[in-house]
């Protein structure tokens, strides 16, 4: 496991958005928008069962994350690395977290009844600057 640079940690903890890229069955690229975070250690985000990238992330745990700075898209961070942990403990408390730091509000607006959150912790293997 490679560590998280200081300007990795920076983006991850901002207001900024990453692309996350999972693997299809096929072999082939699946790219989602999502909210991103950290624990220090690892990138952490949070989606729900039955998606695309929870169902391709059980089967390949291999994972890309790109998060540009939303001030400034020139700079970038693009990491690589394996899913570790998928666990619904204290997901719908993370994604409230989220909704606060993303817009203001202090619980997910967008929850679908009957809905199971899922926080995904990536370890990285490489952190580069783009």
């Amino acid at each position: 496991m490679t560590e998280l640079t200081p300007q990795a940690i920076a983006l991850l903890q901002g207001k900024n958005f990453a692309s996350v890229a999972t693997l299809m069955k096929d072999g082939s690229p699946q790219t989602s928008v999502v909210w991103i975070d950290t624990d220090g250690t690892h990138v952490v985000f949070n989606t729900a069962e039955g998606r695309i990238k929870t169902n391709n992330l059980r089967r390949d745990a291999r994972v890309a994350v790109a998060i540009p700075n939303q001030e400034n898209p020139y700079e970038q961070v693009l990491i690589r690395g394996r899913v570790v942990e998928m666990t619904h403990e204290g997901a719908d408390a993370h994604i409230d977290g989220l909704a606060k730091k993303y817009l203001g509000q202090d619980s997910y607006p967008f929850r679908a009844a009957g809905e199971q959150r899922v926080i995904v912790k990536i370890a990285p293997d490489s952190v580069s600057a783009g």
